[in-house]
């Protein structure tokens, strides 16, 4: 089993930045592609980054130019940095935990672990 903690969510004006933190930890965890995944309000899940357990990096175009995934194997924590910020990231943020899962495309129910998620709001 893999467990998920993110960190790192709250609220800032448009074009800021936040950088949120997955922690993932259980004895298996260095096999899994790891993922974000976001959901406002009234909306769908949406696929935003993902890296692999060799680390290639994908992203949304929604995010492309703006947001960073990194992944740090000595203190087992995926990142993604996130800057030039808008209203429309608006949302919280997941992250989540798969076998051979990132790819160019998102799509969560292929997912088997998720975390509870760190909500990101940007507004003046």
């Amino acid at each position: 089993e893999v467990q998920l903690v993110e960190s790192g969510g709250g609220l800032v004006q448009p074009g800021g930045s936040l950088r949120l933190s997955c922690l993932v930890s259980g004895p298996t965890s260095d096999d899994y592609d790891i993922g974000w995944f976001r959901q406002a309000p009234g909306k769908e899940h949406e696929g935003v980054s993902c890296i692999t357990s060799v680390g290639s990096a994908y992203y949304a175009d929604s995010v492309k130019g703006r947001f960073t995934i990194s992944s740090d194997n000595a203190k087992n924590t995926v990142s993604l940095q996130m800057n030039s910020l808008k209203p429309e990231d608006t949302a919280v943020y997941y992250c989540l935990a798969g076998r051979g899962t990132c790819s160019g495309t998102f799509y969560y129910p292929d997912y088997d672990y998720w975390g509870r998620g760190t909500q990101v709001t940007v507004s003046s």
